[in-house]
């Protein structure tokens, strides 16, 4: 993970968690758990970056929702 990848994850973590009202660290686990972080988040990274707040916030916690971990 590069420095790039690393700012885009807390960045959604960060406003995940604003969303769904859960603390960082938990949402940031339940991304972790769910394999979300790594094979969503960091490695469409070139791609979901382009996208705004919004759509990523959405497209997050429906994965979230899938997965059984929002």
């Amino acid at each position: 993970m590069n420095t790039n990848q690393l700012e885009f994850a807390t960045f959604c973590i960060g406003n995940v968690s604003k969303e769904l009202h859960l603390p960082q660290p938990v949402v940031y686990q339940k991304l972790v758990d769910s394999n979300i972080l790594n094979d969503f988040i960091i490695q469409y990274y070139d791609e979901l970056h382009t996208y705004g707040r919004k759509y990523l916030v959405e497209e997050i916690i429906s994965l979230m929702t899938e997965r059984g971990v929002a």
